[in-house]
């Protein structure tokens, strides 16, 4: 039972960081931005989810071969 609550518990904070298309990183993107020119944009629960999805797509980015058109990005 307790090996079941912690899997849990680890997916519940990895799955909302989950980003599904751009448009989220396009998102994220411009709320960091705007968070740094007025600190009350957003709030630091969604700037610090925003953060992780750009890591995310960042890591992604850097593993794809070709980009979404299908052209070789090397």
């Amino acid at each position: 039972m307790r090996v079941a609550s912690v899997i849990f518990v680890l997916g519940a904070f990895v799955l909302p960081a989950r980003a599904e298309d751009r448009s989220v990183l396009a998102n994220c993107k411009a709320m960091v931005e705007r968070a740094s020119k007025d600190s009350n944009a957003a709030s630091e629960a969604e700037l610090s989810r925003c953060r992780q999805v750009i890591r995310e797509w960042a890591l992604r980015d850097a593993r794809m071969t070709v980009d979404e058109q299908g052209r070789p990005l090397r």
